[in-house]
């Protein structure tokens, strides 16, 4: 029998179906508003997961822990009077009793809100059910995705073959998400050009011209019509349409658009678009006044809305219109600037030229991948549009442009070096900056300079500015000209501009590691004590851990630097997506003995934790409880094994071929130089992840090029390669020296790791650091090899002091009552294991159930699937 749940507070009871980005932004609107002292708000998602930035969803294939998506501040769901229920589907909408049902309880309410989004549509081609067939929509989607590639992978012995349908947006981010996977990647589109919604026909062949010498195959003006199995019941192959013939292909990912989820309302009688989504009228008010809409499901001003912008303008409409106001939906900015593997796309405002009398001005090079129009009005003076493909750094100031006299020249904009005038002064207080949460240049001026009328201090600081205005915090392409218009109004002010870390520290990163190693502070309260304010915030503190780790300050859970880690460095391992952790045991070099793998698979076996090849030539143990990471670790101590930093701005691995161990193309020792390599840099905190490659020829067959430091064997000795970085934008790395000694490689390596440390910026990989150096890779090269700055020794002795002072980390823990006291599921009972671990056996081995599976589950079972 159905239980009911009512509040009990006399507040109006508001419920949100959906927990995405846009059912976020309205929560925040609310809270904002103080809309919850007369509301309660229950929100409902599918997901296991709070919501989460799904713009930024490619992210995930460059090892970035899913929780770095999380949206916002954690504390949002803990505010009086809201509540986030995950992993939960509504199944019903009452409207005459004004109830939803979800897991057999009713939820009553006084005003819901759809915000159910859309979901992948597959289009009906035969096979498309296949295993090996994908939809690419949620971290879910691209976790089953990445998962099956590097199953394959690790089985075939060539590279796993990707066919991707669809030639759009989310297409194009696929096929890069193959190839961070190291799969071969076909992009196949119907129109007759990539990305047809967003690019004319010229930028089109310009950004396949592009995407094709990156290594992708693309194939346009072309049908799908099926997806063949093999023997084995998975996917083999793609055929086409008229006599378009087939392609091998190994996995298949759909990528053909979205529709909106709008069974709920069309069971409720609402009404629905001819093509989909519910209407509603402009204050995102279905037919039911009790019901609203928005975001993708949101059939809104005669269509529906697929970018977040838009929906985020929703979200501010409805929740003005729920603490009694009158705001409007008036419709939506549908410019968009993406990087797609690696290369810049952009398209505002009437971007194919579709007004009367318009004009385009164009500037092409084919050779160099560029591509650039404007949309004019007929006078030529004013900017009704354009599109930008392989470079679009003009974008964030032309788009606020829209509208206005350019007031330049519009070759300007489009021919390089010619002057571009990218000062935001020029733009008008109404110039839309953030299309994602419509804030304007003149919101901007206004709160640097304190006169928005919304009675806040000055921001003087862009952490600020973003807190206060909302520019820049979805998905953060307008951060460049929100800087601009922050420092000029700043200078006109007579104030001088700063790189500060966060409002804590008036310092960069550099300048803040610098003060640490010179004045030898060792804890984060004496640091902000002598050169801070306040008590730091999720931005500083962490990076003051890993300053101070750099510089051997002690264990990362000694005293008050365990307060001070990201989530993951508080417990000395991975979290995954259900809350257990993964441990990945050091195997420096892939090198491994039969008695080490032995002990690997015992530990396994014992604690029922799922196996997994890495990418990094290691064996991943996935769901450890966190009571039972000290056991675990004991075990593997024991047998000759550390836990290795799986997680962490530190080192990860160091890869490596055979060499001249075993291979007969092998001209150096490469297995000898990883481990040696390994075993001098674990445990070297950095701004960032750092990975190393070895190989042992010149047919580099651990990638070495792909990372932070590679060395391939000469005849000679050993070449050196720097700035290497894989994920969404992969990097080649570049040559650094050649034929060095194994000690002069060694001693570059040294003195390149730590410059890097000292003066990067937070969170800066290799790659944009030899970037944003003045002087680039020539500048750290003179450096490095001939001691320009003559600070050769003190990098030298920095990393010998590295080296000498290591210990096994979790050794110590294990050591310490202290800190094995941390390691317990409840306070209260630290042996009880979590009793909303749920499994599913799948493969021979038990993984997370899913949202859906857990329904039919008893929390603590395991469900036994056919696969």
């Amino acid at each position: 029998m159905d239980t009911e749940v009512r509040a009990a507070d006399g507040r109006a009871r508001l419920v949100v179906v959906g927990a995405g980005m846009v059912a976020h932004r309205l929560v925040e609107a609310l809270v904002e508003r103080d809309a919850t002292e007369t509301w309660t708000v229950d929100v409902f998602g599918e997901e296991s997961r709070p919501p989460y930035d799904r713009v930024a969803l490619t992210s995930f294939f460059s090892d970035r822990d899913p929780d770095d998506l999380v949206l916002g501040d954690p504390a949002l769901w803990s505010s009086e009077g809201v509540r986030l229920h995950r992993g939960v589907r509504v199944t019903q909408i009452d409207r005459e009793r004004r109830t939803v049902t979800a897991r057999g309880r009713t939820y009553p309410y006084d005003a819901l809100v759809l915000a159910t989004g859309s979901y992948a549509m597959v289009p009906p081609i035969e096979g498309k059910d296949t295993p090996g067939c994908f939809v690419y929509r949620t971290v879910d989607d691209v976790a089953e995705l990445r998962a099956y590639v590097n199953e394959l992978a690790g089985r075939l012995d060539r590279p796993v073959r990707g066919a991707v349908v669809g030639g759009g947006l989310l297409g194009l981010e696929a096929a890069g998400a193959l190839q961070a996977l190291g799969a071969e990647s076909t992009v196949v589109e119907f129109a007759p050009w990539l990305m047809p919604m967003q690019v004319d026909e010229a930028g089109g062949r310009t950004l396949r011209r592009i995407i094709e010498q990156l290594g992708v195959e693309v194939r346009t003006g072309t049908a799908t019509s099926r997806v063949r199995a093999g023997r084995g019941g998975t996917v083999r192959a793609m055929e086409f349409a008229n006599g378009g013939g087939s392609i091998d292909a190994d996995v298949v990912v759909f990528a053909t658009g979205v529709r909106p989820r709008d069974e709920l309302a069309r069971d409720a009688g609402l009404s629905i678009g001819e093509r989909g989504g519910v209407v509603c009228d402009d204050a995102c008010r279905t037919d039911d006044p009790a019901i609203f809409a928005i975001g993708e499901v949101a059939h809104v001003a005669g269509r529906t809305w697929g970018l977040v912008g838009p929906g985020y303008t929703m979200a501010e409409v409805v929740a003005d219109r729920l603490v009694g106001g009158d705001a409007t939906f008036t419709g939506g900015d549908l410019s968009t600037k993406l990087k797609l593997l690696g290369v810049d796309v952009a398209s505002f405002g009437d971007a194919f030229a579709g007004t009367d009398g318009s004009l385009e001005v164009v500037y092409a090079d084919p050779v160099g991948g560029v591509y650039k129009k404007l949309v004019m009005s007929d006078d030529a003076t004013t900017l009704l549009g354009g599109i930008l493909v392989g470079d679009a750094e003009a974008y964030a100031s032309l788009r606020p442009m829209v509208g206005s006299a350019l007031g330049a020249d519009p070759t300007a904009w489009l021919v390089p070096d010619g002057g571009t005038p990218v000062s935001g002064g020029s733009l008008p207080d109404t110039a839309a900056v953030c299309s994602c949460n419509n804030v304007t240049a003149g919101a901007i001026r206004g709160a640097v300079r304190g006169d928005d009328g919304s009675g806040a201090e000055p921001c003087h600081d862009l952490g600020a500015l973003k807190a206060c205005t909302r520019a820049g915090t979805s998905c953060g392409s307008c951060l460049p000209l929100v800087k601009k218009l922050l420092d000029e109004e700043l200078t006109a002010a007579g104030i001088e501009t700063s790189n500060a870390l966060c409002e804590h520290f008036a310092m960069s990163r550099a300048q803040l590691f610098d003060v640490v190693r010179v004045t030898g502070i060792r804890t984060f309260s004496e640091l902000v004590a002598a050169h801070g304010t306040g008590r730091g915030c999720d931005i500083c503190r962490p990076v003051v851990a890993s300053i101070l780790a750099s510089l051997g300050a002690g264990h990362v859970l000694d005293g008050e630097a365990a307060a001070l880690q990201d989530t993951n460095d508080h417990v000395m391992a991975n979290m995954q997506k259900d809350g257990t952790y993964s441990v990945v045991p050091r195997i420096p070099g892939g090198e491994v003995t039969p008695e080490g793998l032995i002990a690997i698979g015992q530990v396994a076996a014992d604690f029922g934790l799922y196996t997994k090849i890495t990418g990094g030539q290691r064996i991943d143990l996935f769901g450890a409880r966190i009571e039972q990471l000290p056991a675990i670790w004991r075990r593997l101590v024991d047998a000759g094994f550390e836990s290795g930093h799986a997680y962490g701005k530190s080192l990860r691995t160091v890869k490596s071929c055979v060499g001249s161990t075993w291979c007969r193309f092998g001209v150096q020792d490469s297995v000898g130089l990883a481990v040696a390599l390994e075993l001098r840099y674990r445990g070297l905190r950095s701004p960032h992840k750092i990975k190393l490659g070895v190989s042992g020829c010149a047919r580099e067959c651990a990638e070495a090029r792909g990372k932070d430091v590679g060395v391939i064997a000469t005849e000679k000795g050993w070449n050196v390669y720097v700035g290497g970085n894989g994920g969404f934008t992969p990097r080649h790395a570049q040559l650094f020296a050649e034929d060095l000694t194994t000690d002069a490689l060694v001693r570059t390596i040294d003195r390149f790791l730590m410059y890097y440390i000292r003066t990067a910026d937070r969170l800066q990989r290799t790659a944009p650091w030899l970037e944003s150096v003045e002087g680039g890779l020539d500048h750290v090269r003179s450096v490095v090899l001939d001691d320009s700055l003559g600070i050769a020794a003190d990098l030298d002795a920095a990393m010998a002091r590295h080296v000498e002072a290591y210990e096994d980390e979790w050794a110590a823990a294990l050591a310490d009552p202290a800190k094995l006291s941390k390691f317990a599921s409840f306070v209260n009972s630290p042996d009880t294991p979590d009793p909303d671990l749920v499994y599913v056996a799948e493969r021979g081995q038990r993984r997370p159930a899913s949202p859906q599976e857990r329904a039919t589950l008893i929390a603590g079972t395991t469900l036994e699937v056919r696969t």
